[in-house]
């Protein structure tokens, strides 16, 4: 792929100073014209900040990078804080970029950079990646402040310091220091020594490296309970604060799953208090359990993806 400029551009940082929490937090998510259609994933995204539990006004923190001019376009009719990422002549327009394709994994490289800059910049961030994820309560509570990179799972093995946990780069939380800004550099690096793989991917290689250890920086894996996805989906609904479309493949199927999971969520909220704590289910996932399609660039005669694995959180409620 063509590499991203390096540079500390000064209308990403003057979007960046206008968002930030007093502690030089963001709130970073991606879009591109397939997610920002009306009534998809971009508008679910934004509808869950407006019907969580104390979310609202996170949005005032939230920037959105848009990745084609019609993203930018939907973004600046929807919310104040856009900005239009230089994607070097990459077209990510038209349409979905499918799992694994040259499309997605560019995609995926692209947001690494950008988010190398952000913390030489001196902002710590959460990125939520796609957008496909829903914002159900504050998350910032559950981050450990000692820690500098902290990413969510695919499942959580019960243990936020066991680097065999499964990460899902949907959703992270970093600060940033000198230990991160080198510890992204060499993620991004990494790409070159593992062609073909993903963010996701490579990361799952490198957490073992040596070099991570030389450079101290300290890897946490947020729990399933509150940072939740389809994967592994907590059953708390007192205690989760996101809800993440992964283990699922196809924009149809996560917009169809995603409205469902607000509406479990909305739900659950008009209970009487003493029905909250109460064990409770989630209708999702549903369309995404079904099997996974080809995308429409993929050999036929390629093998399908693999279905995905879901698994439940275990939670009592209280």
């Amino acid at each position: 792929m063509k590499a991203q400029k390096s540079s500390n551009d000064p209308s990403l940082e003057k979007i960046l100073k206008r968002a930030a929490m007093g502690d030089n937090t963001v709130i970073i998510t991606t879009l591109n014209q397939a997610w920002a259609e009306p009534n998809s994933i971009f508008d679910i995204f934004l509808e869950s900040f407006r019907t969580g539990n104390g979310t609202g006004k996170l949005l005032d923190h939230l920037v959105v990078v848009a990745l084609d001019s019609k993203a930018l376009d939907h973004c600046l009719s929807t919310h104040p804080h856009c900005y239009a990422l230089n994607t070097s002549g990459l077209d990510f327009s038209g349409k979905e970029a499918y799992f694994m394709t040259s499309s997605y994994l560019e995609m995926m490289w692209i947001r690494i950079r950008l988010l190398s800059d952000v913390l030489a910049m001196g902002y710590n961030f959460v990125f939520t990646q796609d957008a496909d994820i829903v914002w159900l309560q504050n998350p910032f509570q559950h981050f450990d402040p000692d820690a500098d990179f902290q990413i969510a799972c695919d499942r959580f093995s019960g243990n936020s310091f066991n680097l065999r946990n499964e990460p899902n780069g949907g959703f992270n939380y970093v600060k940033s220091n000198n230990r991160t800004i080198e510890f992204y550099k060499f993620w991004y690096n990494s790409r070159k020594m593992f062609p073909g793989l993903h963010d996701q991917d490579v990361l799952n290689e490198i957490k073992f490296d040596p070099y991570i250890q030389k450079i101290q920086v300290k890897i946490r894996f947020l729990d399933t309970k509150y940072i939740a996805g389809f994967c592994q989906v907590s059953q708390d609904f007192n205690a989760v604060c996101t809800m993440h479309a992964n283990c699922c493949f196809g924009l149809e199927a996560k917009i169809i799953d995603l409205r469902l999971a607000l509406e479990d969520w909305r739900n659950f909220m008009e209970l009487p208090p003493d029905q909250k704590s109460l064990p409770r289910s989630w209708t999702v996932p549903k369309k995404c359990r079904e099997t996974p399609f080809h995308p429409p660039d993929e050999s036929p005669n390629s093998p399908p993806p693999a279905a995905p694995k879901i698994s439940v959180q275990e939670g009592n409620n209280q």
